[in-house]
């Protein structure tokens, strides 16, 4: 601290004002003074009457009788028994050969400052030097402020004064006059800036007191009372200076004796009162202090009567006016101030061991006792530690081995009750100040002061012990000085330093980036300060196990650790806050949370490297860490992000089902637009699901990807609800004998009388002419978009599923996991939805096409009354012009099942009219190559329309069956009921048709072709012959046609 530059005297004058630190808790003010407060009297007041009190006792020691002061040696030699650490050390003797030389301290030591653990300043071979006619003025004492009145009430300048040397500092004298050193009177008025004004008149005062009685002792002078009589106006500069020095020694015998006098005074005590009604009246105007004056003589008279009781009314040989709590502290502690060197006001003097040899004769006066002394000097110590800045660790050291001191006297059995409150007040004091520092260390100590946690602990934990704390303080075996280690509940009180300061340092930290207020507001903002309080955090930790930990481990054995966990509770507690209002997951969220895990493995990490050596391994403080279990938060939320965005698709499909229209937005989309919402919330989700920056698992695609497929299997089953082509299937007719007699036919033969008749009405029934426009119906166009909208589904699923395959994002691949089996997509059911769906609408498409749209010039009006006149011409005409109405709205990729439904719905249309055509249709074998001439044209449209979307092998595969048909129309009726009697008995059974049993009715299945028993009845049916009459007549009694 460079010690020796700062502390060094010289013999030129003193410049500039030093700080006072004699009033208590004036420079440090949380520090609070325990020792009680003095109503009107300043800390000037004070010191002043304590130097006038040191000075009356030491008034017999060698350097203050006399006008010469003598330079001082203690009576007692280098070996002498001193004090040492208590405060009351002793120094060389006189006439020594050890350092002196010529009554100069040649090697100058001091036991005080060895056992306290304080440096020596080391200002051999002399010790302060002074000339031989130096004088203290106004401003003597080291350049500091007058002591006198003036000096501290109304600083008024003053006049020459009587001192010849008058002026600020010490005068300075030719080179040529020799130099000697200061004697402790000298010090000690230096070190109290006492002006050689002041001590000027203290010396007459009591010159003239103990005229004739110079053995008298000190603690018999009441001191103020014989200032008061002996020193006249005249010696002071003016009556003001005169009046403003006499109040104050009015204040002191009021403080000592009727505001806190040693032996309790009765309040209606008739002295007390009369003192009390002179010193008010002195407020006024000065006491005449002159030989006929008969205040001074009353004042004499009650001070004297009220100084000299006793207890129990027995004769005392000691007076009581300045021994009284907290006079005598404040005296006493004012007088100890005086060790620290006004130059440098961290340093104690060399000549300590004199001084406080010196001011032990105070202790009568004061009413002081070893005890006291060593809990003022241990309050000294401390109080200018504070005061000073805490700049000097050797003072708060040496305060603890003081304290040490005061450990013993409390221990004592016989302690008195005045002490015991003075010591409680002290300790209580100083162990606030030090818990205060303590529980936020973070915020008093840094790496330049870090030291003063080690010093300021074993304090802490000794006054707790002396106020009956249960901590138990073991000394280290061999360790050097201040090492102390402290077992049972001192680990319990680092451990609350610890979590306090941290608490307290995180708390700051959150208040800096107002965190609080982030946590509840823009998720952005409070993800910002999140990631931010985890960095500081993580500072927080890495300064504590480099700075703090260390120190703190030597009484807490995992220091580390239990910082670590505090930091990981209070981190925690913000991250909970900022969950706690967070439901979906997104890039800020997984960040926040990712940086919290690495925060948490940092701090792990600390307690298990702090937990090496425990008993247990650390697992009791690894306990309180609860995890912030970052991996399933992540999860949890991303489960809910993907419920989200899952139930935004659900709401979609239901406004979907409540608006759709199948109206397609325009040619370039022929598909509906609840279809591109759905997949565009599809390719979102999925593009923000792989946007999220977390490991990504094929447990968690296959999570997304069920819950995507659900919502497109719902919505194909929506699409897919367009009804069943049953519904426009028409009903089939009962069978009946064909009667060309029928009333029908008759109508037919008398409206059209002759063949051209015939043939116009057939126009007339076709309503188209030459110019034949599609006959498609609205509804049919609509379930023609529903079918590009199921191929559009298919198309981006296909690449959704290529995005969900292909990702690099995704971590951990398992192809054959959960429900996937060995299919290769993720969309296999919904795929396999689609087509089914597909296969549904476009048969319903076709069935309603045909059968509907095109049923006036297919089924109702195809071979009405015979078949020359009822060709299928003018129905393939108007096919063809569905059919490119049918490619021009569906997709590409639709059109060929599509026309394949439409050719299979035809050939259906085809078959009913030749086998389910009712009364309206009779059939001559002859009528055979008509119809088979028709139904290749009929396959010819297909083959030919729309480029090739259906091979001539499809259409010839599908076309069998009707050919079948067709074939048998071309049979003799003999054959076909040969025929037919030999299928029904195979088909049921029966085998061969005994004498008088009748063939069963074979039963409508609807699955026409030349083998089914059905069908060929139904050919029979439309015979338009005898023999075919009288067979069905005969088998199965069907009835003739109207």
């Amino acid at each position: 601290m460079g010690h020796q530059s700062r502390r060094e005297y010289f013999s030129a004058p003193l410049h500039g004002p030093t700080t006072s630190t004699s009033t208590p808790n004036e420079n440090n003010m949380d520090l609070a003074w325990p020792f009680g407060k003095l109503e009107g009297l300043d800390g000037d007041d004070i010191r002043e009457a304590a130097y006038e009190i040191f000075f009356t006792a030491c008034r017999s020691s060698p350097g203050f009788g006399g006008r010469n002061a003598l330079t001082f040696y203690s009576s007692h030699d280098h070996h002498g028994n001193g004090d040492g650490g208590n405060g009351s050390g002793s120094s060389h003797g006189p006439g020594s050969p050890n350092g002196r030389v010529n009554g100069v301290v040649m090697t100058p030591t001091s036991r005080v400052k060895r056992a306290l653990g304080l440096k020596m300043l080391k200002r051999s071979p002399s010790r302060r030097m002074s000339m031989s006619s130096v004088g203290f003025s106004n401003g003597g004492g080291g350049g500091s402020t007058p002591s006198s009145p003036v000096s501290h009430h109304e600083r008024t300048a003053s006049g020459s004064g009587s001192s010849p040397g008058a002026g600020m500092g010490f005068s300075t004298l030719p080179a040529s006059r020799p130099r000697r050193p200061l004697t402790s009177a000298e010090i000690m008025k230096q070190q109290m800036r006492v002006t050689e004004q002041s001590d000027h008149k203290l010396r007459k005062t009591l010159m003239r007191t103990l005229v004739g009685q110079m053995g008298r002792r000190s603690e018999t002078i009441i001191l103020p009372l014989e200032l008061l009589r002996h020193l006249k106006p005249s010696e002071f500069n003016d009556s003001h200076e005169y009046h403003l020095w006499q109040k104050r020694q009015l204040k002191i015998l009021e403080a000592g004796l009727l505001l806190h006098p040693s032996i309790p005074l009765d309040k209606s005590n008739s002295l007390l009162m009369r003192l009390r009604e002179i010193i008010r009246a002195s407020d006024s105007k000065p006491i005449d202090n002159g030989k006929n004056s008969d205040t001074m003589r009353t004042l004499c008279n009650i001070v004297v009567s009220l100084s000299w009781r006793s207890v129990n009314g027995t004769p005392t040989d000691v007076c009581h006016w300045a021994d009284g709590f907290p006079l005598n502290i404040h005296i006493y502690t004012s007088l100890l101030q005086a060790i620290f060197d006004i130059r440098d006001e961290t340093l104690v003097l060399d000549e300590v061991d004199e001084l406080l040899e010196l001011m032990k004769k105070t202790w009568s006066t004061l009413g002081i006792n070893r005890p006291i002394h060593n809990a003022c000097f241990t309050w000294v110590l401390f109080q200018q530690y504070v005061a000073t800045n805490q700049m000097e660790p050797d003072l708060l050291c040496a305060a603890y081995t003081m304290l040490t001191e005061v450990a013993n006297d409390a221990r004592k059995p016989d302690r008195e009750a005045a002490y015991v409150k003075l010591l409680s007040s002290m300790l209580v004091s100083l162990q606030k100040w030090a818990e205060k520092r303590l529980l936020h260390y973070h915020d008093y100590f840094n790496r330049a002061t870090i030291g003063g946690v080690e010093n300021l602990l074993p304090l802490a934990f000794s006054s707790m012990k002396i106020l009956g704390e249960d901590v138990t303080i073991i000394e280290g075996e061999g360790s050097k000085k201040g090492d102390t280690m402290l077992v049972d509940s001192t680990s319990d009180h680092v451990d609350h330093y610890i979590r306090s300061s941290l608490k307290n340092a995180f708390a700051k930290i959150i208040e800096n980036e107002n965190v609080k207020n982030a946590t509840t507001g823009e998720r952005v903002e409070a993800s910002e300060a999140l990631l931010q309080l985890a960095k500081e955090t993580e500072d927080l930790a890495a300064r504590e196990r480099e700075l703090f930990s260390p120190i703190l481990k030597r009484w807490h054995p995992i220091a580390a650790g239990v910082a670590a966990v505090t930091l990981h509770q209070c981190y925690g507690a913000v991250l909970k806050q900022y969950l706690a209002v967070t439901s979906m997951l997104n890039s800020e969220i997984v960040g926040v949370l990712q940086r919290a895990a690495k925060l948490e493995k940092v701090l792990v990490q600390m307690v298990v490297e702090d937990s090496e050596e425990c008993e247990d391994g650390g697992k009791g403080i690894v306990r309180e860490m609860m995890p912030y279990e970052v991996d399933s938060i992540i999860m949890r939320l991303l489960r809910q992000w993907i419920d989200e965005r899952l139930k935004q698709g659900k709401e979609l499909l239901c406004r979907a089902k409540e608006t759709e229209t199948w109206n397609p937005k325009s040619k370039s989309e022929p598909y509906a637009q609840s279809a591109v919402e759905l997949m565009r919330m599809a390719k979102e989700t999925v593009n923000n699901f792989f946007g999220i920056p977390i490991g990504i698992t094929d447990d968690l695609i296959l999570d997304l990807a069920e819950g995507l497929e659900q919502l497109v299997q719902e919505y194909t089953t929506f699409v897919a609800s367009c009804g069943s082509k049953q519904s426009y299937l028409p009903t089939l007719p009962p069978l009946t004998r064909c009667n060309r007699d029928s009333k029908f036919f008759k109508l037919w033969r008398k409206a059209s009388p002759c063949s051209v008749g015939v043939e116009e009405m057939h126009q007339i029934m076709t309503m188209e002419g030459h110019h034949p426009r599609p006959s498609t119906s609205r509804g049919t166009q609509r379930l023609y978009v529903r079918l590009n909208t199921l191929h559009y589904l298919i198309s981006h699923l296909h690449s959704l599923d290529k995005t969900l395959t292909l990702s690099p994002r995704v971590s951990t691949r398992n192809r054959f996991s959960r429900h996937r089996g060995a299919s290769s997509s993720y969309f296999e059911h919904a795929n396999r939805t689609i087509q089914s769906a597909r296969d549904h609408v476009s048969e319903v498409a076709a069935y309603r096409l045909i059968f509907l749209d095109s049923n006036s010039v297919f089924y109702e009006s195809l071979y009405v009354g015979d078949v020359a006149n009822s060709r299928i011409r003018p129905a393939i005409r108007i096919l063809k012009q569905n059919l490119t109405l049918l490619t021009a709205i569906l997709t590409d990729h639709a059109q060929a099942l599509a026309m394949k439904e439409v050719m299979k719905s035809s050939f259906e249309a085809f078959l009913m009219v030749l086998l389910a055509g009712g009364p309206s249709r009779i059939f001559h074998r002859s009528d055979h190559e008509m119809i088979e001439e028709d139904f290749d044209s009929l396959k010819r449209a297909f083959c030919t329309c729309g480029e090739g979307l259906i091979s001539e092998d499809v259409v010839e595969k599908e076309a069998e069956t009707v050919e079948g048909v067709i074939s048998l129309m071309g049979q003799c009726t003999e054959q076909l009921t040969e025929d037919f009697s030999i299928v029904t008995c195979e088909t049921s059974g029966i085998g061969i048709i005994g004498t008088g049993q009748k063939l069963p009715m074979p039963p409508t299945t609807g699955r026409w072709n030349r083998t089914d028993p059905n069908t060929i009845l139904r050919v029979l049916c439309h015979r338009n012959d005898r023999v075919a009459n009288q067979f069905l007549k005969k088998s199965f009694q069907l009835a003739k046609r109207k």
